[in-house]
């Protein structure tokens, strides 16, 4: 029996495409809010459902640990996350109801719940946490315990100090919706424990990612935030402030993390790695003094990408870097208030190669006034870079963001997708979605064919040739129906 319960909502089993790449990493919203809970005095546990088949699995640990409280901390470093796919959002209502049916408190942290307080009220929550949350639990689950004395559930009382707490939003005893005032964010990041890798099963991660791919790939993050003003970009969690940690404390991270799980890779969540002047030069230092080295991938901004930060990257065991690259069309990172060049990500990815980093680019397609040229400077960049990897999505309001604002009045009944493979458009762009989605598989069977007759032409191995013959076949007729789209948009 544990008193508290931890989980999120994300399970990777109910996302087709990601399920199919099987690359899963644990929930460390989560883990960083039960690890400061156990830190605090708490009796913890943590349900994962990353791995899991179904929200049976669930309630199957609520019947194990017979919580007093269950904690949905959905994981703020998983982008995914902050898009609220409904899928998600239907697996956390089915949650929240199991733990009240069970007579628990539910507490609930998300992108989601903080957009859509009443939808998560009227499912179960007692109680969403705004911003920040691990300060603010941890004082709300000092209140609950005070008032129930650990003896019985804890409920909410008159004359409580929960009123008092910054960062809550709960329903009031006439049902109106309160919200307290809101949380300062933690600046001493150091201060924090680290994620709770304890109370969940990571021989099960191992399993899956050596089985698909031959290495095991572990998670972590060294910053919470973003100072930039990317439109499009919601930040209901941490605002639009950038604390980081300290290289000593991440390094010290990662020598626990060799030493007890051994991991073959890292990857970095933050929103930017690295961004405070000198520090990627410090943690390299650090690095190396440590013998700390794993290989790793991050995402860092194509204008921070200097002569200087690249050559500390690879010092530090950098494999891979993704550039939120967006689009090769100055005119669109302008309306999108990216605050970067064209030519800094053409330059950010020369360095990148030369130092021997495998490159990334994230691109998005139909943000609004985006015309058939501008795609074409988009696909021109992809061939100009060549880079190593490129992950494709269409233009996504989040609420809270002046893109949302600028289409809201587009936005019909469905305001989310499904999964992440969903790809539709949510409000009226130039062309009509079934041009979107012909522009995805276009782009990616050239992106392909492109990437394979470059191995083949360093290996000569049989199975980049079929790929490249595959690929290549497929694609003039991915083109012809992108063209035929096209026109029929004339009439959209």
């Amino acid at each position: 029996m544990s008193a508290i319960l931890f989980g999120q909502s994300y399970f990777l089993r109910f996302d087709p495409k990601l399920h199919a790449a099987m690359r899963p990493y644990p929930p460390l919203g989560a883990l960083y809010a039960a690890s400061y809970a156990h830190a605090r005095g708490h009796d913890v546990a943590v349900f994962d459902a990353m791995l899991a088949d179904s929200e049976k699995e669930w309630g199957a640990a609520l019947a194990l640990h017979q919580p007093r409280i269950a904690v949905l901390f959905e994981d703020h470093f998983n982008y995914l996350s902050k898009m609220c796919l409904l899928r998600m959002r239907d697996a956390a209502f089915t949650m929240m109801r199991a733990a009240k049916a069970r007579g628990c408190i539910v507490i609930v942290s998300g992108s989601d719940a903080t957009d859509n307080l009443e939808k998560y009220f009227d499912n179960g929550a007692d109680y969403i946490l705004i911003g920040e949350g691990e300060v603010t639990l941890g004082e709300l689950l000092d209140q609950l315990y005070e008032i129930g004395n650990q003896k019985t559930c804890p409920e909410r009382s008159e004359g409580s100090e929960i009123e008092n707490i910054r960062g809550l939003a709960f329903r009031n005893a006439n049902g109106s919706i309160t919200r307290t005032p809101p949380r300062e964010y933690i600046r001493d990041l150091d201060a924090l424990p680290f994620p709770a890798w304890d109370l969940i099963d990571l021989e099960k991660y191992r399993r899956a990612w050596t089985a698909r791919h031959g290495y095991f790939s572990m998670n972590l993050v060294t910053t919470r935030g973003c100072p930039y003003h990317c439109n499009w970009c919601a930040k209901p969690i941490y605002g639009q402030r950038y604390n980081a940690r300290s290289p000593e404390n991440v390094v010290a991270e990662i020598q626990m993390l060799k030493e007890k799980f051994a991991p073959d890779h890292l990857e970095f969540a933050d929103d930017i790695f690295g961004l405070q002047p000198n520090w990627v030069e410090k943690f390299a230092e650090r690095v190396q003094a440590n013998n700390a080295r794993v290989p790793f991938k991050c995402l860092a901004r194509a204008d921070l990408l200097t002569e200087k930060f690249v050559v500390a990257l690879a010092r530090a065991g950098c494999q891979t870097v993704w550039m939120g690259a967006e689009s090769g069309a100055q005119k669109i990172l302008d309306a999108m208030d990216k605050g970067q060049r064209v030519e800094q990500i053409y330059a950010a990815a020369a360095r990148l190669h030369r130092a021997g980093i495998q490159v990334g680019f994230f691109l998005q397609f139909g943000y609004p006034g985006e015309t058939r040229a501008d795609i074409e400077q988009t696909l021109q960049m992809i061939r100009d870079c060549a880079p190593d990897d490129i992950g494709i999505s269409v233009s996504y309001p989040l609420p809270g963001t002046k893109f949302h604002e600028r289409v809201r009045a587009q936005l019909g009944a469905k305001q989310n997708w499904n999964d992440s493979d969903d790809l539709a458009m949510l409000y009226r762009g130039t062309y009509t979605p079934e041009f979107y989605r012909a522009l995805y598989r276009a782009v990616h069977h050239e992106f392909r064919a492109r990437r394979a007759a470059r191995a083949f032409k360093h290996s000569f191995r049989l199975r980049h040739l079929l790929t490249l013959i595959s690929n290549a076949l497929r694609l003039p007729f991915a083109r012809w129906r992108m063209n035929w789209l096209e026109r029929k948009s004339r009439f959209y």
